[in-house]
């Protein structure tokens, strides 16, 4: 007769807090942590052994950014701003460093796969939050733009990043983790290309698109506001897409448990057949 250990295949339940930062055109940092949101989540993980753990979870999050805090004059001058809620679902795989079950604790490394929503708003400066995408600030939907598209509100992310997590008990588990989004869209804050014809925006969309997609005369320099710019002027950088992240602490609950008295270990006996 032979005994050994087997590793059993068990489901955790837990929870994400922690918070949500964007990097795009509206901020000149690749992080800006003065636009901290908060961010939230529901996750359940399948452990199939010590070194890869498959999870899928649900996070809520909210995301600004602004030029009223940008060093560069030109960007301060074009005084655009932002918030959207950014809701996503995942399946993210873990690798585990070490087996947490012998060490009781592991640095791990996850990558995945998301589809995200999001929906960019800004304050006026009556004080009213509008959303944006309606208005084609940039002229997206126009005709007179047949290259501008309208944007999508759903959109694929990768997650990737690192963590460390520890066993609390024989079935809490804790973890602290950095998460970064890539993304395939440049309109999370509604700034991607150039300005647009006035007249034309106004025609199509009404006057508060064009207030709405130039801002600068809502400044005023020497007691001149600002002026519509051209046709074409760069608004945005549409050569990068806007990124998003999660991080924050995770709490899950581990259920089942190994005869052994650690988790997922089970001592089994086998006879060898002759």
């Amino acid at each position: 007769m032979m005994s050994g250990a087997t590793y059993a295949q068990y489901w955790q339940g837990g929870i994400f807090l922690g918070a949500a930062n964007y990097s795009g055109d509206l901020v000149q940092k690749r992080v800006d942590f003065r636009y901290t949101g908060i961010a939230a989540g529901l996750l359940i993980k399948r452990d199939f052994n010590p070194h890869f753990t498959l999870r899928a979870s649900l996070t809520y999050g909210r995301v600004s950014g602004a030029d009223s805090t940008n060093t560069a004059k030109d960007l301060v001058a074009r005084n655009l701003s932002f918030r959207s809620p950014i809701w996503e679902g995942a399946v993210i795989a873990e690798g585990n460093l070490l087996d947490i079950d012998d060490k009781g604790f592991t640095p791990y490394a996850f990558a995945g796969i998301g589809l995200f929503s999001f929906y960019p708003s800004t304050r006026m400066a009556n004080g009213n939050w509008v959303s944006l995408r309606r208005y084609s600030t940039e002229g997206e939907g126009l005709p007179q733009y047949p290259d501008r598209s309208m944007y999508n509100l759903v959109s694929v992310s990768i997650p990737f990043g690192v963590g460390f997590k520890w066993n609390v008990t024989d079935h809490i588990q804790m973890g602290i983790e950095v998460g970064l989004r890539k993304t395939f869209t440049d309109y999370i804050d509604d700034v991607s290309k150039g300005y647009v014809d006035q007249n034309t925006l106004i025609l199509e969309r009404g006057t508060t698109a064009a207030k709405l997609a130039y801002r600068g005369d809502e400044l005023t320099k020497n007691g001149t506001p600002g002026t519509y710019p051209p046709d074409g002027f760069p608004r945005g950088n549409p050569k990068q897409k806007d990124w998003y992240s999660f991080s924050g602490l995770t709490v899950t609950y581990r259920f089942g448990g190994g005869g052994s008295g650690r988790w997922g270990k089970q001592k089994v006996s086998t006879c060898p057949k002759f």
